[in-house]
């Protein structure tokens, strides 16, 4: 059954629970629940990183396929000006970087990252018809991205994991104020940008995959 969220994109393809269960840790699955946090297989390596912060990784590594995916249906659809058509390719660009690195984040983990071919999203009609629609779902995408990455910050117990997710969401907090300036708004937010939590962020894919 496909589900809209309300960001206004339904999703096929691999649900986030499937998502989750991704990989194997030593002779066990991970299995987290929708909360994220309860996992119960154990870690085959004591200094591999904790369930919560692996749990993280794997919904940050669906949100950048998401990313990528929406960035490429955006430059394929012919509807971007030059400024704005220069801008999503280096954004998809960014998120392009941002996956392998979160990618061989987990796979040093010992867990194997989900890739594009694991997930198909599919878009409400309309949302590629022109340069004002799409900017207007690249703004909502960006502030799920960036509150993904700052609760990330404020969770994450692994000091290396840590320090990548911070630097991603320093750009993807460049990334809003770009394309919040083509859309004509405001280009500097909140003093403090808001942290979505595993649960909300999962909670939010889960609207979108099936």
């Amino acid at each position: 059954m496909h589900r809209q969220n309300r960001l206004g994109i339904v999703a096929t393809g691999m649900s986030r629970g499937a998502l989750l269960r991704r990989g194997a840790v030593g002779g066990g699955a991970l299995l987290v629940s929708a909360s994220g946090l309860a996992a119960v297989a154990p870690l085959a390596r004591a200094d591999a990183p904790p369930d919560a912060d692996l749990a993280y990784l794997r919904l940050l590594i669906a949100a950048e396929l998401l990313a990528v995916d929406f960035q490429s249906r955006a430059l394929a659809s012919r509807k971007l000006r030059r400024e704005a058509h220069s801008l999503f390719r280096r954004i998809r660009s960014d998120e392009h970087d941002h996956y392998k690195r979160l990618a061989n984040l987990l796979t040093a983990a010992g867990q194997t990252p989900a890739t594009a071919d694991d997930l198909n999203f599919s878009y409400p009609r309309g949302s590629f018809h022109s340069q004002r629609s799409i900017l207007g779902l690249a703004r909502r995408l960006e502030r799920l991205l960036v509150g993904a990455y700052v609760g990330a910050v404020e969770s994450m117990k692994t000091p290396s994991l840590r320090a990548a997710v911070g630097q991603i969401a320093a750009n993807e907090a460049q990334h809003q104020s770009a394309v919040a300036g083509l859309s004509g708004r405001p280009v500097v937010g909140r003093a403090f940008a808001p942290a979505l939590q595993i649960g909300a962020v999962s909670n939010a894919l889960d609207k979108f995959e099936s």
